[in-house]
């Protein structure tokens, strides 16, 4: 049986605070039209897609509450979930999820092709702070406006539509830290959707990596771990600069070998789209990363031992330690 998915990889350009909603989710629905059009079945949202990264400032009270989804659907993207159901395309979006019991969390979700929610996944690496920093133009304030991802990372069994794939979501900064998809590949995962609104620069003006480095490390960690967990991956951006802050582009689908097989040219709203041979992801599983026969998770324990790094003891403390003991069974 053959097991290929259409997929798209639907950049998005910069979302301005001042940018209404019904205008964001118009731009979405152009994406998704076109993303359908040229065949997809699957389309792969940004971070966030449906508003302003809104955490590089500080906002209270119902100003910070506009941002936020009270259960998705709701009428305010009803729209794309209809036109989705209507074209027979599932999609990947992330959005500010406030729950009914009052908590906050940097969200996304997966929607099959008949506009259910097949899976849900909140973000478990926070980047930023909880205190905003004195006398900063741009914070990012991650910490203070959502709560640590509480769903760890499901994989999700699709239905024959995307010829049962395993599929994983995470969300901008988890796919910097291999963890993340070594959890999805022990659940045997096929394809990871990432979506990320990554800074191009420090917008303060401090002396960091530019845009061109930042892009090469996005796409170094999705082709990395792609390949180390036998998967393909779909990486897109919320790109440009919103409001003067500048986000990285390099939207890409990535192949289980690594390979970069499609990815955006610009900073703008973009479609990309490839075909997804999930059974490429064999060749990868069954051999070299072939975990039940190759793995030895005894000797990884310091990983969830400890969060922060432990280094070994100097070499002249290594010598004092042994001659203390020499000297105890002397005496």
């Amino acid at each position: 049986m053959v097991r290929v998915l259409r997929a798209a990889a639907a950049q998005m350009g910069p979302t301005q605070k001042a940018d209404s909603r019904e205008h964001t989710l118009g731009r979405m629905l152009a994406l998704l039209e076109e993303a359908a059009a040229r065949g997809a079945t699957l389309v792969v949202f940004p971070e966030l897609a449906f508003t302003t990264f809104f955490p590089r400032w500080l906002i209270e009270g119902d100003a910070l509450d506009h941002y936020f989804e009270r259960g998705m659907p709701n009428p305010a993207v009803q729209p794309l979930f209809d036109r989705a159901r209507a074209l027979g395309i599932g999609f990947y979006v992330g959005y500010a999820e406030l729950t009914s019991g009052g908590q906050r969390f940097n969200c996304s979700i997966l929607v099959d092709r008949d506009g259910e929610v097949l899976g849900r996944y909140r973000k478990v690496h926070l980047p930023g702070s909880v205190e905003p920093r004195a006398g900063a133009a741009y914070q990012q304030l991650e910490k203070r406006y959502f709560e640590y991802g509480d769903l760890g990372f499901p994989a999700f069994r699709a239905g024959p539509d995307w010829s049962h794939a395993i599929m994983g979501m995470m969300i901008c900064n988890d796919r910097r830290w291999p963890e993340a998809w070594r959890v999805l590949g022990l659940q045997g995962v096929e394809l990871v959707c990432v979506g990320y609104n990554s800074a191009a620069y420090d917008p303060n003006g401090g002396v960091s990596e530019d845009a061109a480095l930042r892009t090469f490390h996005s796409k170094l960690v999705t082709q990395a771990n792609a390949y180390m967990n036998a998967t393909w991956a779909i990486a897109v951006a919320k790109a440009g600069s919103e409001d003067g802050s500048g986000l990285i582009g390099g939207s890409c689908i990535v192949d289980p070998n690594g390979r970069i097989v499609a990815e955006a040219q610009t900073l703008v709203d973009e479609i990309v789209v490839a075909d997804l041979d999930l059974d490429l992801c064999r060749q990868g599983k069954d051999k070299m990363f072939n975990f039940a026969a190759h793995r030895r998770p005894e000797q990884y324990t310091v990983i969830t031992e400890r969060a922060g790094v432990i280094e070994p003891a100097t070499l002249d403390a290594v010598k004092h330690q042994a001659a203390s003991r020499g000297a105890g069974r002397r005496s």
